[in-house]
């Protein structure tokens, strides 16, 4: 059973590639590529549909890992304050001039703003890692960094300045190049590479918390691995194309939808279904008839805005 779901998953993805591929203002056919056709295909919507699936991966896993950890549907990456430590470091270097916005140094400190984050929540956690007061370091984390990044936009040195930074926030895999493919996927693979390494921890998660205590994981250890796998997942994605929320919320879910509860396993499902649905979201991005291409991050958020409604009037209603 778990087998056809994943092929099935696949072949859904793999679909949904074709799809991104084929949408585009310049219309061509796959069986009659010329010079320009390309251009268009290898340089222009391959890399975007990478970016898409990969930051997608990237955002589903971070946001499976949190859900399991906290054991909390509604955790997602926003609440780590991550997403908002590495756009406050770009946005920062980019103002003060240190840098220039096609720099190659510039991921390297957006992922160094995600790990200061992470420091900081560590210093705010202590040594009392339990559940909430995670999250509630986390959410004054992640409003202190956008309280912080509101006063660098405010004080931008020009509007051509605080326009650019701004879109760059709302998040999108449109005019990005192979440089940022290059530089995600390897981020993708340490980051599932450090979650695997975890793989025991996660599955004693279906026991209690009290339970969990009681089988010899040494606790503290195994979340700061895990935390900072999700920093380097969340991080690499917001160089790539900043800030995408709610992915990290809806992969999960979508992933139990297909029945898969195992912690392992549900990070898999997530990687995969937080890839589709950048994908189709990025799809729809692409064919709705605006001047201005809309930034994926305002879709996302069309979309998972409602299901984050719904998911609380749930546990409203079981409570």
């Amino acid at each position: 059973m778990q087998l056809r779901y994943l092929l099935s998953a696949l072949v859904i993805l793999l679909l949904l590639s074709f799809l991104h591929l084929a949408l585009g203002p310049s219309s061509f056919g796959f069986a009659h590529l010329g010079d320009n056709s390309n251009v268009i295909l290898l340089d222009l919507r391959l890399p975007r549909a990478l970016l898409a699936m990969l930051n997608g991966a990237a955002l589903g896993m971070a946001g499976a890992v949190l859900q399991v950890v906290f054991r909390n549907p509604l955790a997602e990456p926003g609440i780590t304050g991550i997403a908002g430590g590495s756009a406050l470091a770009v946005v920062l270097v980019l103002y003060t001039g240190v840098l220039l916005p096609v720099n190659w140094l510039l991921p390297l400190v957006g992922m160094l703003g995600g790990f200061l984050s992470l420091l900081l929540l560590w210093a705010i956690v202590g040594r009392y890692t339990d559940n909430l007061r995670l999250i509630l370091a986390g959410v004054a984390v992640a409003a202190f960094a956008a309280a912080l990044l509101a006063l660098v936009l405010n004080l931008a040195p020009n509007p051509f300045a605080y326009l650019e930074w701004s879109l760059w926030l709302l998040g999108s895999v449109a005019n990005r190049g192979w440089e940022q493919v290059y530089l995600l996927f390897p981020a993708v693979v340490i980051g599932a590479l450090l979650i695997a390494s975890q793989q025991r921890y996660l599955s004693a998660h279906i026991f209690d918390a009290a339970t969990l205590a009681t089988l010899g994981f040494r606790q503290r250890w195994a979340l700061w691995w895990l935390l900072l796998a999700i920093t380097l997942l969340i991080s690499a994605s917001v160089v790539t194309a900043g800030v995408i929320g709610f992915i990290g919320l809806l992969a999960p879910h979508l992933a139990r939808l297909l029945g898969e509860h195992r912690p392992p396993q549900l990070v898999a499902y997530s990687a995969l279904s937080g890839a589709a649905l950048l994908l189709l979201i990025d799809s729809l991005v692409k064919v709705i008839p605006t001047p201005v291409e809309m930034q994926l991050g305002v879709i996302a958020a069309f979309v998972g805005a409602p299901w984050l409604i719904v998911l609380l009037w749930r546990q409203q209603v079981r409570v």
